[in-house]
């Protein structure tokens, strides 16, 4: 496979969860959380993405985080912050803090809800680049955001700013993947657990997974096959690791169902930060089956 340029990046970055208790972020499961990740082998930690309800976060919570993670993982994990905004001042300054607190890159995502041009894109990541020498995953996901940062585009921040290494890739399009690889070097990211398999199909080298929050081996190892070449056993997890991908996170929008999984295990609170909410009795139920279908409860 050819080399890409964010290949610090490839293998499990798991899009960590925030922990709550009592409406403040409860550092003493974060740390736990940390701890655990490394004891899994994940290969980089992604705090303060939506997995991390960063639109909850105040900025200065989101600095916070950031740091205290750098902090636990040193040495163990990467720590890829979330410091994207919609606004450019503010994603310079949290990625400006990130740097200072040690991270080894930043996930920045598109920005959301104003919808820019794709000059504007070009211009708003082109200084996020300009500002620190961190290395940048670009996170395009338009469902969220409400527009799309083209492959075109890519390549232009490819070309123009070597710290732009790598797109979390989470349009849904195989075909955008596909076009992303072929005219950048950039390292390709499959930002949807269910699809891990299929952009790695066509030049991906890992995944920015929030099913990893629960079971970060099993996907760590779909990844590893995949690399060796091991197609079959790739397939096999796939297929093992497509009920919790799919059944279970698509209950409700991330991340109500992989906090309530994680309730349901014993790992923290579940608590989250309105506007998301707690399940219903019959989606908590769904959770539950599909953790038992799987073995975990």
């Amino acid at each position: 496979m050819p080399a890409t340029r964010g290949e610090m990046f490839a293998g499990v970055t798991v899009a960590v969860v925030t922990p709550f208790r009592g409406g403040e972020i409860d550092w003493d499961d974060l740390a736990k959380l940390v701890d655990w990740h490394a004891e899994q082998g994940t290969d980089a930690l992604a705090p303060c993405g939506t997995t991390g309800e960063s639109p909850t976060l105040t900025h200065d919570e989101n600095e916070r985080v950031v740091a205290f993670v750098c902090e636990k993982a040193r040495g163990r994990l990467k720590v890829m912050a979330g410091t994207g905004s919609n606004s450019t001042a503010e994603a310079v300054r949290m990625t400006r803090a990130a740097k200072r607190s040690g991270a080894d890159g930043t996930l920045q995502v598109g920005p959301y809800y104003n919808k820019p041009t794709q000059e504007g894109y070009f211009r708003h990541f082109g200084a996020v680049a300009e500002a620190t020498d961190l290395p940048i995953v670009v996170y395009n996901i338009p469902g969220r955001t409400g527009s799309n940062i083209l492959p075109e585009t890519l390549a232009r921040l490819a070309e123009k700013y070597p710290t732009v290494v790598a797109v979390k890739e989470a349009t849904g399009s195989l075909d955008q993947a596909s076009q992303t690889a072929a005219l950048s070097d950039l390292t390709l990211l499959s930002g949807d657990d269910s699809l891990t398999l299929p952009i790695m199909s066509v030049g991906g080298r890992g995944v920015v997974s929030v099913v990893g929050n629960l079971v970060p081996r099993e996907m760590k190892a779909l990844v590893t096959a995949f690399a060796a070449g091991n197609v079959a056993e790739a397939q096999r997890l796939h297929r093992r690791l497509f009920p919790l991908c799919r059944d279970m996170l698509g209950v409700a929008t991330n991340p109500i169902p992989v906090k309530t999984a994680m309730r349901l295990l014993g790992r923290g609170s579940g608590e989250m930060r309105l506007p998301m909410c707690p399940l219903d009795a019959a989606g908590e139920a769904r959770v539950r089956q599909t953790l038992a279908a799987h073995g975990l409860l």
